[in-house]
Parts: C-alpha cells; sequence; structure tokens
C-alpha cells in the first residue's frame, strides 16, 4: 500500500511544475494566489473529515504538535514562493531538479546534528544525483533572471527539507488529516499575509486561471504532498525526499508533452539512477537499524 501512495504522491508533484508553469503563463493568476488556494482549499477539504467523523483529533493537540505543524507551515509557505517564483525565471526542469534535492539538504542537516551517515546511504545519495546530472545537466540559466530562479529552487529545497523534518516529527502523535489541515492551514495564513504585504491580488482571475488552481489543488496538493505527509509517518525523511526525486523525470516528461519543452536526453538514464539509489538507500537503513550499535536513523529520533 505504501508503494502505492508513493506512486500517486510522485505522479501529483510531477504534475506541479508544469501545471504552475502554464497556468502562471496563460492567465493572471498571481505566484502568490496559487499558494494560497492549493493550501486553503486542501486545508479545508482535508479537515471537514476529520472534523464531523473524529472530531476529538483536534481537541487532544497539544503544544508539541502545535509547534511541529506550524515549524511545516512556515517552511511550506516560503518553499511554495521561492518554487513558483522559480517556474517564472528558469525552466520547469531546472528548477524541479534543485527543489528536488531536499534529500541532500536532509543529509547535511543530520551531518550537522552529529548523525553518522551509512555508507549505502552515501552510495545512494551519489547515485540518485548521478541521475539529477543525467536528467538535467545541471543546465543553469546563463540569464540574470534565469540565476536568480536558480538560487530561488535552490532556497525552495532547503525548505523542502525543513518542511519534510518537523512533518516528520508532528506525524509521530498526529494523524494525516489533522496535521495536513493544520499544517497547510498555516501555511495559507502566511502567504495570505505575504500577497497583503506584496500586493498580489488572490482572486479576480479568469475561469481559465481558476481551472489551473483546482488542476494544482487536485494534483499537487491533495495526491502529491498528502501522500508524502502520509509517508513520513512510515519512512524517514531521507527516504522520502529520495523517493520526491522521481519528480524530477516526471516532471520533465509531462513539461514535454504539455508546454511542449524538450525531453532531457537523459531522462531515462537518469530515472534508473534514481530508482537505483533510492534502493540502496532503502537497504542500507535496514541494515544499519538491524545492526546492535548502529546510529539511530537518519531523520528519526
Amino acid at each position: 500500500m505504501n508503494l502505492v501512495i508513493a506512486a500517486f504522491g510522485v505522479l501529483g508533484v510531477s504534475a506541479s511544475g508544469p501545471l504552475i508553469a502554464a497556468t502562471l503563463a496563460g492567465s493572471s493568476v498571481t505566484a502568490l494566489a496559487i499558494a494560497f488556494w492549493r493550501n486553503a482549499l486542501a486545508a479545508v477539504i482535508l479537515a471537514a473529515p476529520v472534523a464531523v467523523r473524529s472530531p476529538e483529533q483536534f481537541r487532544r493537540l497539544g503544544r508539541r504538535e502545535y509547534a511541529w505543524s506550524g515549524v511545516a507551515g512556515l517552511a511550506l509557505a516560503f518553499h511554495f514562493v521561492c518554487f513558483i517564483l522559480s517556474l517564472t525565471l528558469t525552466s520547469v526542469a531546472a528548477s524541479t531538479a534543485l527543489v528536488c534535492l531536499q534529500s541532500g539538504w536532509i543529509a547535511v542537516f543530520g551531518l550537522l546534528r552529529g548523525r553518522r551517515l551509512p555508507a549505502a546511504v552515501v552510495l545512494g545519495l551519489g547515485a540518485s544525483f548521478a541521475g539529477v546530472v543525467a536528467i538535467t545537466g545541471f543546465d543553469l540559466g546563463g540569464s540574470r533572471g534565469a540565476v536568480l530562479g536558480d538560487v530561488l529552487a535552490v532556497a525552495g529545497g532547503i525548505l523542502a527539507a525543513l518542511y519534510t523534518m518537523a512533518g516528520s516529527k508532528a506525524r509521530e502523535t498526529m494523524g494525516t488529516g489533522t496535521y495536513t489541515a493544520l499544517c497547510y492551514g498555516v501555511c495559507a495564513a502566511i502567504v495570505a499575509a505575504l500577497a497583503l504585504v506584496s500586493g498580489q491580488r488572490l482572486a479576480g482571475f479568469e475561469p481559465i486561471g481558476w481551472a489551473g488552481i483546482a488542476a494544482i489543488t487536485l494534483a499537487a496538493q491533495l495526491v502529491g504532498h498528502t501522500a508524502f505527509n502520509y509517508l513520513v509517518a512510515t519512512f524517514s525523511p531521507l527516504v522520502v525526499s529520495m523517493i520526491i526525486l522521481l519528480e524530477i523525470p516526471g516532471a520533465a516528461i509531462l513539461a514535454a508533452g504539455f508546454l511542449h519543452q524538450m525531453v532531457p536526453a537523459g531522462t531515462y538514464v537518469g530515472l534508473a539512477l534514481i530508482l537505483a539509489g533510492l534502493a540502496v538507500v532503502v537497504l542500507g537503513q535496514r541494515r544499519s537499524r538491524r545492526e546492535p550499535q548502529a546510529q539511530p536513523e537518519l531523520g528519526t529520533d
């Protein structure tokens, strides 16, 4: 079941970049409007079943749950701002690749916290990043605007790593519905404040723009992000972030089909390398967990 959920999650987030790029290019929808509505709508949709069937789940939330959900929502809000703005400045492939390198940032944060990386994890990360290079070539933009887009995408990846790690802590004591409703709600509130300060409108768009927002909310938020928020209760943040690397070839293929952007020559080789790297990391973490003197698994306490 977890593999099925992961597959739907990858499909959902793979559609994110192409859908956002198409919506921004084909309508008057603003970047912050996309970030606001995808989170606000998802928060309401996911909170409703819990509020009707198990309202006590919200009443049982304590300071710890609110704190971790708030941190995750804050990181998610600025992740979306960076990612969506980067899509207006650089290519979908480059932006998605840089944002999806969150697994590398999670590994860095683990090292900064004094955690040892098993050799298999290092090998798996290397193979997966080689797959990313095979797909994109890290063909970063040459213009000033494209370079800024690449920098924003890198920042988006760092924030995505923080969001995944905070979500993992929150999900230790929270159900998927309560966590996602609270996290997405916090994110939407922060984005609304940013829109007010920057003067970006959140409404008054043409029907095609609202259709794009609806598609992004359904595919990327309700299916994609929520699937991975479910998985962080089962897998470590590192493994979840490596699964998200599969968004890179997925987004490249979708961008080629719907936006007529060229499919990178190394897409399929890169896909194989990412899958191989993911398998090595998963097996390496399982072996490390079985060893009596092994260090705690990266991303967990």
